[in-house]
């Protein structure tokens, strides 16, 4: 092969000639300084780079090495707590070594080589291993304990293993394989842009339970779905993702920032460190990795971050763990491969995104789900994307969200007048879908109460017909409704206000367990029945808006659960004392009746 050199620089776009041999998506150094790029174009002796850094300074003639390997992720114990670009180059160590700054051409190994990690065998020497099957543990955090796994391509007689401490080249184990031997450490290599073979998919059917009372009561996400949350700015996409990544019951999370402001992710890096995981009362960042890639970054390495974050995703998922991913947001991302596309000079599709846009996106969701996995004993995991869009002006039949509505299961719509009034998480409930609904629905009904699914749809109906109904109030004014439709309107008001209002910053409120989120709506819909049944005997509506027991409901997600058990008496005796107020004022409207 010839010298391979620079010919044309065109922002993060270099062509180069002089690499015949080199495939697609091989990754490959541009000039002096080494600069990582990707191969995404082949044409004649022409080859376009994706150059995932600043190009300033480039220009022809300048050198270009083949590396004959395509971008890859590297897997083993140190991924955890860990905080990346979208390349995977550790920014807390490259800041260590050279600033604030990632500078040009900086490069560390994404796994560090000098932490010692304590490996304890579980596989037997004798045993014939095969690909997923697991070789040993390493207790990576308080949290989490890290499968060290036979890779996807090998398999064979376990001839040799022993505990040790190493770092993550040391040879833990040796398998003799058709013949030869082959020697396993604890880390792992995996092309970005292939996803990590599994033995067949599951349907999703397990609630990923949230504590956001809106989303696990009216619009459910199973463990293994993917959802998109679109929403305009300042409507709460982000609070939205943080609440998730606290409070999901996920065992892992991957959290990538792909092109948000600096400021945002700052936030994240901050906060995640300090908050304490609910579920271990140990911080947060000891079950989660973090994927860094702000808008003042490179704008290629943003197209490259979230198949960097998924692969991470597959590694846990494939130890039999069950992950959950935010992507915030893929409207950046599809950004990234506009402005890429519009530098090779690509046919351009709908308001200038690249044609392939749809089948990129697909094939980015189609690697969550729920899956049985590689090995010899039968071991599950899952992967729930939660996907955040940005559209302009909130608009929601822009390219983005169309394409990725197209394969999420779950639609979380924010809303901006929701949020100018303060009313959050500003989540649609007239708009918003679940296609995962019946599924959840069904096992809700047998964990929680055999009333869930009754209860969600009584609530949406009521909140439909509320909304029916203020359009006859803004045409003729409240007065023209008849009372029962007016205790329709309280009802529903109180399901979004009572209920569905959920303050992310209160210690209490923050999260909601299912069976509180059940009792709750079930006092609200049984003042809604007690009620009716009122006003067809005659009770003015005037009186059961004075009922003391409503100032009650509106505290009651304020009712702490002490060691995660929900307030069960408390809301018990509410329920009751609903049934009491609203039957003592039809009794007294009976008796009057009566004496009159």
């Amino acid at each position: 092969m010839s010298e391979a050199t620079v010919k044309r620089v065109a922002g993060p776009l270099v062509v180069a000639v002089g690499l015949e041999g080199a495939r697609m998506y091989e990754l490959v150094r541009v000039g002096r300084e080494k600069l990582f790029g990707e191969i995404i174009e082949v044409r004649s002796r022409e080859y376009s780079i994706q150059v995932y850094e600043n190009t300033e300074g480039l220009r022809p003639g300048d050198p270009v090495e083949p590396t004959g390997m395509p971008l890859s992720v590297e897997l083993g114990p140190g991924l955890i707590r860990a905080i990346y670009d979208g390349v995977q180059r550790p920014l807390d160590k490259i800041r260590a070594r050279q600033g604030d700054f990632v500078v040009r051409g900086a490069q560390a190994p994404a796994l560090d080589r000098e932490a010692v990690w304590h490996f304890t065998p579980v596989a037997k020497v004798g045993e014939h291993l095969a690909p997923g099957d697991i070789l040993g543990t390493v207790q990576e955090s308080e949290t989490i304990q890290h499968r060290i796994m036979v890779p996807p391509d090998v398999s064979g007689t376990l001839k040799d293993i022993r505990e040790l401490d190493g770092n993550v080249e040391t040879t833990v184990a040796v398998l003799q394989s058709e013949g030869k031997e082959v020697r396993l450490n604890m880390m792992q290599r995996w092309p970005v842009r292939q996803a990590r073979p599994i033995k067949r998919r599951l349907t999703p059917e397990e609630p990923l339970v949230t504590g956001q009372r809106i989303l696990d009561m009216l619009f459910p996400l199973a463990k293994g779905g993917t959802a998109c949350v679109p929403g305009p700015f300042g409507s709460g996409k982000t609070v939205v993702q943080h609440q998730l990544a606290r409070w999901a019951d996920a065992e892992v999370i991957v959290y990538v920032g792909c092109g948000e402001r600096g400021n945002e992710m700052t936030d994240v890096l901050l906060e995640f460190p300090h908050l304490k995981d609910p579920k271990s009362g140990r911080a947060l960042i000891e079950r989660t990795v973090l994927v860094a890639n702000t808008s003042n970054m490179p704008v290629a390495a943003r197209e490259a971050s979230v198949f960097t974050g998924i692969t991470m995703a597959e590694y846990f998922r494939d130890m039999g763990y069950h992950v959950a991913m935010m992507a915030d947001s893929t409207s950046r991302w599809a950004e990234a491969m506009r402005e890429i596309s519009g530098r090779l000079g690509e046919m351009p599709g709908e308001e200038g995104y690249p044609a392939y846009l749809t089948s990129r996106i697909a094939g980015f969701y189609e690697r969550a789900g729920y899956c049985e996995l590689l090995a010899s004993t039968s071991r599950r995991g899952s992967i729930t994307l939660i996907g955040a869009v940005s559209p302009p002006g909130g608009d929601l039949s822009e390219p983005v969200v169309q394409a990725t509505l197209r394969v999420a299961r779950v639609f979380w719509g924010l809303d901006d007048r929701l949020a100018a009034e303060r009313h959050f998480p500003a989540i649609n409930w007239l708009t918003s879908y679940s296609l995962y609904q019946r599924t959840v629905d069904a096992a809700l009904n047998r964990s929680v109460d055999e009333n869930w699914q009754r209860n969600r749809t009584d609530a949406m109906a009521l909140l439909q017909r509320e909304a029916e109904l203020e359009e006859i109030v803004r045409l003729v004014g409240v007065d023209a409704l008849s009372p029962a439709d007016r205790l329709t309107m309280q009802a529903a008001k109180m399901i979004r206000e009572d209920f569905l209002h959920q303050n992310a910053f209160d210690e209490i409120d923050t999260y909601t367990s299912l069976d509180k989120q059940f009792l709750m709506l079930d006092v609200i819909l049984e003042f809604h029945r007690q009620a009716r049944t009122a006003i067809e005997a005659g009770v003015p509506f005037e009186k059961l808006l004075g009922l003391a027991v409503l100032e009650e409901i509106s505290r009651a997600k304020l009712l702490a659960e002490p060691g995660g058990k929900p307030p069960r008496e408390e809301l018990s005796k509410l329920k009751q004392n609903v049934v009491e107020q609203v039957s003592s004022l039809a009794t007294e409207q009976q008796a009057g009746g009566s004496e009159s």
